[in-house]
């Protein structure tokens, strides 16, 4: 059965996920050589605390921190430590919070400093394969809709899909 939300429970989830939004454009300021990704994990779960919300994904099936953090080719879901980021890389950033019982997450991946033009490229053909995959999100379509965009645009421009 699917339960219709009512307007108080779409301002929760919107909320939520303005939390991780913000939450995600606070990070992109520290997000410089040198830093560590634990230290993102407890500015990010500092920020989420402070907005009245809890990090979603801490505890989440004994996950233990605030941020999924993946650099380089690290597919998704890394646990951050005291690795330092180094100029030229990427590093994708997952963020989760609740809030009053409702889940807002959001990703994003950040340039390190400046990167290669072979980096400038993949991360500009994945945000271009965002709005190709949004373009498909209307009614009557179905999630395999958006990921067919997704990945034929990737695909196109030399990619593949995990």
């Amino acid at each position: 059965m699917i339960h219709l939300k009512n307007n108080s429970e779409i301002e929760k989830m919107y909320y939520a996920g303005q939390i991780v939004k913000n939450t995600l454009f606070m990070l992109e300021e520290f997000i410089k050589p040198g830093i560590t990704t634990i230290e993102l994990d407890r500015m990010a779960e500092e920020f989420i605390l402070k907005q009245k919300a809890k990090p979603g994904f801490k505890g989440l099936y004994d996950f233990p921190n605030t941020l999924c953090v993946s650099i380089d080719d690290e597919v998704v879901h890394g646990l951050p430590s005291n690795t330092e980021l180094k100029e030229g890389q990427i590093v994708g950033i997952d963020v989760g919070s609740i809030y009053e019982g409702f889940y807002g997450d959001h990703a994003k991946t950040f340039k390190v400093g400046k990167v290669e033009e072979s980096v400038e490229q993949l991360v500009e053909t994945t945000e271009e394969s965002l709005y190709k995959g949004i373009e498909q999100a209307i009614d009557g379509n179905t999630i395999g809709d958006i990921g067919y965009a997704i990945q034929t645009y990737c695909e196109q421009n030399s990619y593949s899909i995990v």
